[in-house]
Formats: structure tokens, sequence, C-alpha cells
């Protein structure tokens, strides 16, 4: 895969889950977005937006309701192929949010990180299984000393390091980070992000970054989808978003991010928006492009409003 070529390309996906016989809960309602080789794709959403069960569909923890996913030329949507199976499970890896949680707390650190390895038998032998499992533990800031030591052993960001180098460990060509920075303390985040933007340099992968906090988005996507209620209602580069978030919904996540001057915070305005209130309908919505790259989900008359709003703040 060459820089530029489309990794990843999610079309109408929809991921519904049927909670009892009557009722249906649509986490996922028909999104579309692509991913291009090394580049980093912020998808952000308050909680219970769908973002997370976006990246699990993907990486098919969950069977999708409907629509497609094109993982390097695979479809991965439906059944798949040995070979389509193959790409899925060597090339795209995970980071989860929880680094207690998802890591085994019974075996030691270099048979954590050593898991694709032994199931896909990438090594001719124990010895180079461990030198590639110490090579990738000091990319990631820690020593070969730390391989025998246990999880409980190390602290949060620590750990989140072990699940990053988990995932590296295989060379995916895309890996998907499901808030893997929220759990840990702030100063400690901006650390773990470093170190994701220096291994994308190395190793040259794609991220699905998946977040909810959009400042820290920013800094590290070269662009963003921003989810609501299961629908991709914007989505554009990360200076778009920023700097001319048309949807509603957008301009009240970029309100909430407090600012570092102290005069200016004393006097920022937090701007609320309630779907059910706004008389806005995802549903009735479809893409109005703005940019090549910038995109809003808007009815004809929505997205006319939205421009004349967004002249008035200019």
């Amino acid at each position: 895969m060459h820089k530029g070529d489309t990794i990843l390309e999610v079309k109408d996906l929809k991921q519904h889950f049927r909670v009892s016989r009557k009722q249906t809960v649509k986490a996922v309602d028909g999104i579309s977005f692509e991913i291009k080789a090394g580049e980093t794709y912020g998808l952000v959403g308050e909680s219970g937006s769908g973002k997370s069960t976006t990246g699990r569909s993907i990486i098919r923890l969950y069977q999708p309701t409907q629509g497609k996913i094109i993982f390097e030329g695979e479809d991965i949507s439906g059944k798949m192929s040995n070979k389509a199976l193959k790409t899925l499970r060597t090339k795209m890896a995970m980071i989860f949010q929880d680094p207690m949680a998802c890591l085994n707390p019974r075996k030691k650190v270099i048979d954590i990180i050593a898991q694709g390895l032994d199931i896909h038998h990438a090594y001719s032998s124990i010895e180079e299984r461990n030198e590639k499992v110490y090579k990738m533990l000091e990319m990631v800031g820690l020593s070969r000393e730390h391989a025998n030591r246990y999880p409980h052993q190390f602290s949060g960001g620590q750990r989140q390091r072990i699940g990053i180098a988990r995932a590296l460990i295989m060379e995916p060509d895309l890996i998907i980070a499901d808030e893997a920075i929220s759990a840990l303390d702030v100063s400690i985040q901006a650390q773990v992000v470093n170190l994701m933007k220096k291994m994308q340099k190395e190793t040259g992968a794609a991220y699905l970054f998946i977040a909810h906090d959009l400042s820290m988005v920013k800094y590290i996507s070269d662009r963003i989808g921003v989810l609501h209620l299961g629908h991709m209602v914007e989505t554009g580069t990360a200076e778009e978003i920023f700097n001319n978030p048309l949807h509603p919904y957008t301009k009240s996540l970029l309100s909430a991010i407090p600012h570092p001057n102290p005069k200016i915070e004393k006097t920022r305005k937090s701007f609320t928006y309630d779907y059910a209130t706004s008389g806005l309908d995802y549903e009735a919505g479809y893409e109005h492009k703005i940019t090549d790259t910038h995109s809003v989900l808007a009815t004809d008359e929505e997205f006319e409003q939205f421009m004349a709003n967004a002249k008035k703040s200019f």
C-alpha cells in the first residue's frame, strides 16, 4: 500500500442490536467514510454515539447488520474468504480503552505481546520471537527487563504501551485505537499520543482514532468524522472542522473545549445542542459537500440554514 491509497472503505454501515422482541437499538445507522494509507482518521462523538461500535464492526468483533467494509481490496463485511480473514487478522489491530482489562493478568508481558506471532507462527525460532518482542518493547519506551513481569506490576500508561506493542507486533496497516487514552491521566495521555505519532512515522500504519475529546483528536488526526446518534453528521480535515464547523453538534463539541488563557476562559460561552428539540432530521438528511474533503449531513433547508449561520459567525 502506498501513502494516499485508500486502505479502508466503509459504505453505509449499519449496526443494529435486538434488545427485546419489540426494541432494536440502532447503534450505527448508515455511515460512510474512508481511511487512506498512513493517515490518522479521528472519529469523535459523545458516549453512545456509536463510535466504539463502528470500530468493533470494522475489526469484525460484531457482524455488521448492513453495509460494506472494504479493507485492502477485500470485502470483510459478510462471510469472509480465508484470504480476507487472514488479511483482517494480520493487517488490522486494535488498542483498547482499558489497559488492565484487555491484558491477561496471568501471562507475562513477553507472551502477551507475542500473542499475534504465536497464533500466526510468524517466527522460525524462539530466539527470533523473543528478539522481536524486545525490539517492540524498546520502540514503545519500555525495556527488555520488563518482558518477564506481569501486567499488575505496571502503571496505567505503561500498560497502554504494552497494548500498543501487542497491536504493532504483526506490523499491521491499520490500527483502531478505541478511546486508547481516555483512561489515562492527562499528562500520560500526551506521552501516549506522542508515542503513537512516532510509531506511525516509523511504521507507516494508518490509524482510526476513536475518542470523545476533540482537542486530543485535533492534535493527532489528519481528518475527522463527527458521529452523533449513529449518524456521521460532519466530516472534514482537522482545520476545516475546527475553523469552519457547520453542524450545530460539531459546534457544541468545540465550544466545550476549555481555553488555556484564563481571561478568555472566563468569558467562554458553551453552546448546547439537543437533537430532540433542534428540529433537525438525521434520517431525512444526506451528505452535502462544501469542499472535496468537507461535508455535512443535512436536508436542503438545514444546509441553507447552516451556511447562513456560518457566514454570520465570520
